[in-house]
């Protein structure tokens, strides 16, 4: 190891135990926690007293606890694919342009401090902290299943909640970049949090009527071709990509994520459920979309902040 991967790997450490440690003693990573633990405990109670009466009659009770509503309180699942985005979009609208509003950022790259560095760091503090919190949400769930349910869950619905856990932070750490690329960019936090919970909206309210117009426009008059275009166009929202790949993990059933033509359903058994192995090949397109997201994003992020002008 040379002396510049040594003071990286050095620099890296520090940035990255201080962020979490900021995190840790931080009012609004606090209130996030709260009210994520708060939300997902009232679905996991209302899933669980649903579920009672179906105790015996279905293998996979403890996925059941993530997708299970009974109004007016939505899913664990629905909570969360609101609530992650917004925590990574609020722990990372600011984590640049408050160094610079400050005046830090010049006094920490003054130091044997590499400006990829800091960017890296300021990631992994934010990404440890969102795992602790998930995990002992994750957790949570758990003991919801064996407490309410007095049922252990198997091995298989551990790898799949842990799979589910891994996805969701893989959400989180998107949203994270993209708040920590719009403080990159602008230099006052409520216009770099505004921007950030736009882009938000829009993939997540907007897309889906514009990709069905899309479709419609581009599909020709053919049914099957306008699916199939509704289908890929409506995966460019991360939203999306979280919505299907959770679902294909949670519910063991899912065969398919995209359109089905009768042929393909020849020889299988309808309602049996999908190894795990086969249902994390159906989802490694999810997955990988979400892997080139977020590297797209950082470098983006990156090569903007290389370009920042400076001063002390």
């Amino acid at each position: 190891m040379n002396k510049r991967e040594g003071s990286a790997l050095t620099g890296l450490k520090v940035v990255w135990l201080k962020e979490l440690q900021d995190y840790a003693g931080n009012i609004r990573m606090t209130t996030l926690m709260i009210l994520i633990i708060l939300t997902a405990g009232a679905s996991m109670y209302v899933a669980a007293q649903t579920l009672r009466t179906y105790i015996g009659e279905d293998s996979f009770m403890l996925l059941n606890l993530f997708t299970i509503s009974q109004d007016p309180i939505p899913s664990f699942l629905s909570f969360i694919s609101f609530l992650v985005p917004l925590t990574g979009i609020a722990l990372g609208f600011d984590a640049i342009n408050s160094e610079y509003q400050n005046r830090t950022l010049g006094r920490i790259l003054s130091q044997p401090m590499y400006r990829d560095v800091l960017l890296f760091g300021k990631a992994l503090g934010a990404l440890s902290a969102m795992a602790i919190v998930l995990l002992a949400l994750w957790l949570l769930v758990i003991g919801c299943a064996m407490f309410f349910l007095g049922v252990p869950p198997s091995t298989e619905q551990i790898a799949r909640a842990l799979a589910f856990y891994g996805i969701t932070l893989l959400s989180a750490l998107l949203w994270y970049l993209v708040g920590m690329g719009s403080s990159i960019i602008f230099r006052q936090s409520a216009v770099s949090a505004l921007i950030a919970l736009a882009l938000w909206l829009f993939f997540m309210i907007f897309w889906p009527m514009i990709s069905q117009l899309l479709a419609y426009a581009m599909g020709g008059g053919d049914s099957f071709r306008t699916a199939n275009l509704q289908v890929v166009l409506g995966r460019i929202s991360p939203y999306q990509l979280f919505l299907e790949s959770s679902l294909a993990i949670l519910n063991p059933s899912t065969r398919s994520l995209g359109v089905v033509l009768f042929s393909q359903l020849e020889g299988a058994i309808m309602g049996s459920a999908l190894p795990f192995g086969q249902s994390m090949l159906l989802i490694w397109p999810h997955l990988t979309a979400f892997l080139a997201s977020i590297i797209m994003v950082f470098t983006l992020s990156y090569i903007l902040f290389q370009r920042k002008e400076i001063r002390m």
